[in-house]
């Protein structure tokens, strides 16, 4: 049985889920600041697992698009990214992660909106994967830092990477949460309470793909985003003062 905020963290993760197996990016950025606002224990160990279990989703549907070749410098920067980002975790209060996180996510949203013309290099790729596990790990949204790398492909390339990106590189993120005591069986067990999310939203996206144009669905999350990373960080705000 579901309690009331559980079947409305479902609803949000399967929102999520959707846009981001429609343009590549967005569950995080929807799905982490409304689900810290209803509970913070959400945030970042559960939204990882599920996006873990999405990207095994995308990579299995468009492993036909996908080079792997292309993505290491990605997943090997992520890791000492990954390994900061929890380092940040044990070092901050609440109120200061509250902080961090209202205003990571703000900033995530602003250079999404922009959408700056980045070239898909080795280069930009590492240094992409490497504030992605930075941010990924410390607050469960690390798609814009990698995503950006991204603006210059297209839709289906850009889409079916990013998951091999996250794939490989999310269970970095939350070995590296285990080992400094921010993601216990706790966590694991929130992550199956709302895993339905992950199977609505992947199967809502295969019928609504064809009628969403990505620019309209990306300015949407980003609109949506926009509005929740400004209420958490009002919270973090008022805590500190």
């Amino acid at each position: 049985m579901y309690s009331y905020p559980e079947l409305l963290a479902v609803i949000i993760v399967s929102v999520g889920i959707a846009l981001q197996s429609i343009i590549g990016i967005g569950y995080g950025l929807v799905a982490a600041p409304l689900l810290f606002l209803i509970d913070e224990r959400f945030v970042p160990g559960p939204i990882l697992v599920l996006g873990f279990c999405l990207s095994l989703l995308m990579v299995v549907k468009e492993r036909q698009q996908l080079s792997w070749r292309r993505i290491i410098p990605a997943i090997v920067f992520r890791i000492p990214g990954s390994l900061i980002g929890a380092l940040i975790l044990t070092l901050v209060s609440q109120h200061w992660l509250q902080f961090l996180f209202g205003s990571t996510l703000l900033m995530a949203v602003l250079l999404s909106w922009k959408a700056f013309s980045i070239q898909t290099t080795p280069v930009s790729l590492a240094i992409g994967g490497f504030f992605s596990g930075v941010l990924g790990t410390a607050t469960s949204v690390g798609g814009p830092p990698i995503a950006l790398v991204y603006t210059g492909q297209d839709k289906v390339t850009a889409r079916s990477e990013l998951a091999a990106f996250f794939l490989i590189g999310t269970p970095v993120s939350i070995a590296a949460l285990v080992y400094s005591g921010s993601m216990d069986s706790e966590g694991f067990m929130l992550s199956l309470k709302i895993l339905p999310g992950v199977f609505i939203g992947f199967l809502m996206a295969h019928y609504l793909d064809k009628y969403l144009p990505g620019s309209k669905v990306k300015t949407a999350l980003l609109a949506v985003s926009f509005v929740a990373a400004v209420v958490v960080l009002g919270k973090g705000v008022a805590g500190l003062l």
